[in-house]
């Protein structure tokens, strides 16, 4: 949805409704509503992790060799999930579905690869552009992965095809705005190199570029990695382009922007993107040796180490009290994990099975802390199933935003559990990866409805040093979570009745367009 489709002056307003009245028009998305006086409006703050597990946060895992006081403590303010789910195993599907409250599968299931369009379409409402309808000043920093219309500034008949190792930096014209990129769906601003592992190596601002890029992807200039593989697509690049640099860089440029809003009577919402502990796993020197669970560790100290100093900005500025903070990450941890749970003993999916893109629990059962003052108790632990959909039904519900019918279709309000007013909000989510293969969790069975939740690949050595047994063979995989956390005895066999029963409701859920409350009745 454009960014004008949203004006915050009533006299706009009034000529547009009156207009709407007269002509007969919907004006449900032309119309913003009135701006609720700034006590009412919290700050957001959306801290959102890239391939971090559910068992590398201390706060989640008793036995984890990764300290992370800074999201502890975090943790200890306001209120820890412990069933928190992003809609993917990848991040691009999780990071639309975030800012849309809606799952991804009803519209793509992969990433978007070097240089895609955007996953956007333009009547699709998003979050910040929610916000900036309440008034909020909307700021985007970190990775993105979302899309631009790179294009729209390629030359004409310059040689190379978008996606393939033939783009040159003269193919395009670093001088012209990029559309189609976080500007264009509703955010005020925008800080970051895209994707840390994707051309173009370089800093993006709003919608261009900071630097031109002038060499091509040579990972011999930079110093060496320190866990596992550069993972890096080949495009153009900045000739002095350093990848340490990108936690620190980005987390000064939050932290600007904190300290900028002080001052202002807008609220500010900021979604700030961390690159890790995503491959490639470049912990900067001052954190090596930190945890006790190699470099992949010392990346995740590095991260709370950045959401600490995030956090401090909003209690040096004086905001802290008026901000909502959430931390989360886009999906478990990459295969990586396998060997560190080896050399170290530190499992990044405890207790789960699985690992990022699997449609087992530890692909997309990830952590997901709430701070808000106010309105969250200190210290409390919530078991309720709850998803990262549900944060566009929840500030819409915290601001009185009348959501339409055709956005946030997935998205269940969290209000009554961050007031401790109820016991849940949703039973059902739908966890997906790849297209044609889901699992379906409802109350405290899952089903896995496909042969088995791997998409990663098997590690058997995993499995055997863990007590899994040999796979059974059968066509679904049926999980009790109250008994089997971990996912280690498929009962499809002794309750076919039960698989029936799920495998009708994701049909369901899929075919009728929406799973969110206030849909209910829609047919």
């Amino acid at each position: 949805m454009p960014e004008s489709d949203y004006q915050n002056s009533t006299t706009v307003n009034l000529i547009i409704a009156v207009i709407a009245v007269i002509l007969g028009f919907d004006c449900q998305h032309a119309v913003a509503e009135e701006v609720p006086t700034s006590g009412t409006r919290p700050n957001i703050l959306i801290l959102y992790a890239d391939d971090l597990g559910f068992g590398d946060l201390s706060c989640y895992n008793d036995h984890g060799k990764i300290p992370t006081p800074n999201l502890d403590r975090l943790a200890s303010q306001g209120i820890r999930f412990t069933d928190g789910h992003s809609s993917s195993g990848i991040c691009s599907p999780s990071r639309f579905a975030l800012l849309t409250g809606r799952h991804h599968w009803r519209d793509f299931h992969g990433i978007v690869q070097s240089f895609g369009r955007s996953l956007f379409e333009h009547e699709r409402l998003t979050m910040p552009e929610m916000l900036q309808a309440k008034g909020y000043h909307t700021a985007a920093i970190g990775k993105w992965h979302l899309g631009w219309d790179w294009n729209a500034i390629r030359k004409p008949n310059s040689e190379g095809v978008v996606n393939d190792k033939g783009v040159q930096p003269d193919d395009f014209d670093w001088t012209l705005p990029i559309p189609d990129g976080p500007l264009a769906h509703g955010f005020d601003h925008y800080f970051g190199d895209t994707v840390i592992n994707f051309p173009p190596y370089c800093w993006i601002k709003d919608d261009r570029v900071v630097r031109a890029p002038d060499a091509m992807l040579d990972t011999t200039k930079w110093r060496a990695n320190k866990e596992g593989s550069w993972e890096c697509r080949p495009g153009p690049m900045l000739s002095d382009w350093d990848p340490y640099q990108n936690i620190p860089t980005t987390t000064d440029h939050a932290i600007d922007f904190i300290n900028s809003q002080a001052k202002q009577e807008r609220p500010f919402f900021l979604y700030f993107a961390f690159p890790s502990p995503h491959a490639p796993i470049v912990p900067n020197d001052e954190f090596d040796g930190k945890s006790k669970a190699g470099p992949y560790g010392d990346f995740v100290v590095e991260t709370d180490d950045a959401c600490g100093r995030l956090l401090r900005a909003l209690e040096s500025s004086g905001q802290a009290e008026n901000t909502i903070v959430v931390f989360t990450s886009d999906n478990g941890p990459e295969r990586y994990a396998y060997a560190r749970d080896e050399a170290f003993d530190h499992w990044s999916s405890q207790p789960f099975r699985g690992l990022k893109r699997d449609i087992y629990e530890g692909g997309h059962h990830v952590p997901f802390i709430v701070k808000w003052p106010g309105v969250t108790r200190s210290g409390r632990v919530c078991d309720a199933l709850v998803s990262q959909i549900d944060l566009m039904a929840t500030f819409a519900d915290a601001l009185d935003f009348e959501l339409p019918h055709d956005a946030a279709e997935d998205s269940h309000s969290l209000i009554p559990l961050l007031k401790d007013e109820q016991a849940s909000v949703r039973q059902t989510h739908v966890h997906n990866t790849r297209k044609n293969q889901y699992a379906i969790r409802h109350g405290d069975w899952l089903l896995v409805d496909a042969k088995n939740g791997y998409l990663s690949g098997r590690n058997q050595q995993w499995e055997q040093r863990h007590g899994y047994g040999e796979d059974d063979e059968g066509t679904v995989e049926l999980y009790d979570l109250k008994s089997d956390i971990g996912q280690r005895f498929n009962l499809a066999d002794q309750h076919p009745e039960k698989v029936t029963e799920l495998q009708r409701l994701l049909t369901q859920i899929r075919e009728q367009g929406h799973s969110a409350p206030r849909l209910s009745t829609i047919p």
